[in-house]
């Protein structure tokens, strides 16, 4: 038998070839790095700082305590006793991976019982638990939408990752202005006889933590005969009177078409999920590639999962002091002077305008012992760069009163931005 020789097991690296053929390292390599370095120069880069302990409503960085307010963490579930507990069991019993994917060798009884209890939170038939919030809505929205047949109308300030699975299924969509229901209805007019119209929003926005004006859009939607997709990332277990979400906190729960999210923030695990009928839902598990060709989830995380639905649905006093919590710091940045557009969530965005600004804010409150973090272009338009403030429910109101004390402070030690102008008030619930 033939044997393959060093060279052929270990070919040289693309170091030794011309330099046309390794372009697509040299994109890698050659990348504009001049904004991250020099805000490193300057002090100003504060992302990715490390945590030396969990993420709590304090944590560790580089051994000095800090106030946490830039964690989605929002109901503190991720250290609650009853979750942790109920991974470490499942850890002993099924170990740290599910060896596999779902379809061939890596479904458990966990991963059905998550399914079900997802479905029964969001009040749909059933549901699909993926391996992360991003990878659910790229594989839902590219697997459930087609280019020949279909348009979408989408928010301007979707998430990337709805609009990645438009852009990955080669979906056709038109945008209309945020929250805009005139603009709306004038996008649906003009497409109803295009294709099969389908409406997909935010259900809070994710750097503005205002909320999709949702029965307006469900009324256009049954006028247009459209669908509803929502991204239910930082509503799931934050919003309504029992946490299940954006529909409910409307009244409109188990009536949209399909929800979509993450179990990483309010649920404070990991991975993604879609809910809806059931016929739909087994669809996707056999030809959503981001579900086919995906390692499941691990079992203790299953278990993690379903042990914080039954913490949101035994205890709820997490949910009544995390709301307790986002007013009065919302109640308190508004009477020191600070632009918090319309935020109603445990999303809060401090709009300062300029990026430079937003760095030298938040260097200035980590100075004064408190973790958030900047948002600059292209996260958001240019011009309205914030400082994004989430809150938890384990937050005390000591921790509220100290963080909006240091905003009073941290606005002093920076030069004066520009006043920012109120955006435009909208017909929709308060929280």
């Amino acid at each position: 038998m033939q044997t393959m020789t060093p060279l052929e097991i270990n070919p040289p690296f693309l170091a030794d070839k011309p330099r046309s053929i390794s372009a697509i390292f040299d994109k890698a390599r050659t990348y504009n790095k001049k904004h991250p370095d020099q805000l490193k120069a300057d002090g100003l880069y504060l992302y990715m700082r490390k945590l030396e302990s969990s993420s709590e409503s304090r944590v560790i960085v580089n051994g000095r305590e800090l106030l946490m307010f830039g964690s989605n963490n929002y109901l503190g579930l991720t250290t609650h006793p009853k979750v942790k507990q109920a991974a470490m069991k499942a850890i002993e019993m099924f170990g740290v991976g599910a060896g596999s994917v779902r379809l061939l060798g890596g479904t458990f009884g966990l991963h059905e019982e998550l399914e079900q209890r997802i479905a029964q939170f969001k009040g749909t038939e059933a549901a699909i638990a993926y391996s992360s919030g991003y990878v659910s809505n790229l594989a839902t929205i590219s697997t459930l939408l087609s280019k020949q047949s279909d348009i979408a109308i989408i928010d301007e300030r979707i998430h990337a990752s709805l609009l990645d699975g438009l852009r990955f299924g080669q979906i056709p969509f038109r945008v209309f202005d945020h929250n805009d229901m005139t603009d709306l209805d004038a996008k649906l007019a003009s497409s109803v006889d295009k294709g099969s119209l389908t409406i997909i929003v935010d259900g809070v926005y994710s750097m503005d933590g205002d909320v999709a004006n949702l029965p307006e859009i469900y009324k256009l939607a049954q006028k247009y005969k459209a669908l509803v997709l929502i991204d239910d990332a930082h509503a799931t277990g934050v919003m309504g009177p029992k946490g299940r979400g954006t529909a409910e906190y409307f009244g409109l729960h188990g009536k949209i078409d399909i929800v979509m999210g993450t179990l990483s923030k309010g649920l404070g695990g990991i991975g993604g999920f879609a809910a809806g009928p059931a016929d739909i839902i087994d669809f996707l598990k056999h030809t959503a590639r981001g579900f086919v060709f995906s390692a499941a989830l691990p079992p203790s995380t299953c278990a993690a999962l379903i042990a914080g639905m039954d913490v949101i649905e035994n205890e709820p006093e997490w949910l009544i002091r995390l709301h307790e919590n986002a007013n009065l710091m919302r109640k308190g940045l508004q009477q020191l002077g600070f632009n918090i557009g319309q935020s109603c969530s445990a999303v809060i965005p401090v709009i300062v305008g300029e990026d430079l600004t937003a760095y030298q804010l938040t260097r200035a409150l980590h100075a004064l012992g408190i973790y958030v973090s900047p948002v600059a272009f292209p996260a958001v338009r240019k011009g309205t760069a914030r400082v994004r403030v989430s809150v938890m429910a384990t937050h005390s109101t000591e921790d509220i009163l100290k963080a909006l004390s240091a905003f009073e402070k941290a606005r002093t030690m920076i030069p004066a931005p520009a006043p920012e102008p109120a955006p435009k008030e909208i017909d929709q619930k308060v929280a």
